[in-house]
């Protein structure tokens, strides 16, 4: 039998053999590891690389797509406006009216609003040229623009032209006999009647005042008011008002008084 030394020693060399042929796998292994991810650094930076190319070619084509837009003018906007017209500046202080019209609305209802607010900041004709044209919206812009080129010479000229242009959209107009047609619904007050009744006497502008106290006395419920109508006969519009606030005032006295509570104790012991 070979000594309990040398057993020792040989033992020991077949470990560090061992051990040695370990740590060469684990070289070989950590090696083809790090060629494994130098090839997916390789392959990852080649996609960069390709990413970047392709985005310099967008920016390029880009480029070459913008500069011929930008190079070309803008559109000259045309108005039908005379040159003296276009040449004269607005001042500072006027003030764009608040009204718009886009074709749809009544062109009479319009021009009386562009009048009215014109009459507040004042201006002279050519103001108003370009002042009534920042009315026009939508496809009345689009028909303004169409006129020809240096046509408009005077704002009379214009509102003369958008008349004709939106005569079909004019409200019919109001007449006498559509005093008629208001009455005092049920359950509407007599104060909201005769303030709807006076709104449409205004409208239709007559002067027959016959006709308008009848139309109104047609037009009322009937009851107390209605009798006392019927009895006074008033002669024109202006008795109706003072008779109708004379009798709201008595029927607002006359609700009081029901809704007031009475005295709790006789009057006897009241005195007392």
């Amino acid at each position: 039998m070979r000594p309990a030394r040398a057993r020792s020693e040989e033992m020991t060399m077949q470990q560090l053999m061992g051990m040695m042929q370990g740590l060469q796998e684990a070289m070989t292994a950590s090696k083809a590891e790090q060629e494994r991810m130098q090839a997916d650094l390789t392959a990852s930076q080649a996609r960069n690389d390709e990413l970047h190319r392709a985005n310099e070619e967008l920016r390029r084509g880009w480029r070459v797509i913008d500069e011929p837009e930008t190079a070309t003018p803008p559109r000259e906007f045309s108005t039908p406006f005379s040159q003296a017209i276009l040449e004269t500046t607005i001042p500072n202080t006027f003030t764009g009216p608040k009204v718009t019209f886009t074709r749809m609305e009544d062109p009479e209802a319009h021009l009386t609003a562009f009048h009215t607010q014109m009459m507040l900041v004042g201006g002279f004709d050519v103001v108003r040229c370009k002042l009534f044209m920042s009315t026009l919206t939508g496809m009345a812009m689009d028909w303004f623009i169409s006129l020809p080129k240096g046509h408009i010479t005077s704002f009379a000229q214009l509102w003369r032209l958008f008349r004709e242009q939106y005569l079909d959209n004019r409200a019919p107009a109001p007449v006498s006999y559509d005093l008629f047609d208001v009455k005092q619904y049920q359950g509407e007050t007599l104060k909201e009647y005769i303030s709807c009744f006076g709104a449409q006497v205004v409208k239709v502008g007559t002067t027959d005042e016959p006709m308008i106290v009848y139309a109104f006395r047609k037009g009322v419920c009937p009851g107390s008011f209605s009798k006392s109508l019927n009895r006074s006969r008033p002669k024109n519009f202006a008795k109706v008002r003072r008779q109708t606030v004379e009798h709201i005032a008595s029927e607002g006295e006359a609700y009081e008084k029901c809704t007031t509570a009475a005295p709790t104790r006789p009057r006897a012991q009241m005195r007392a």
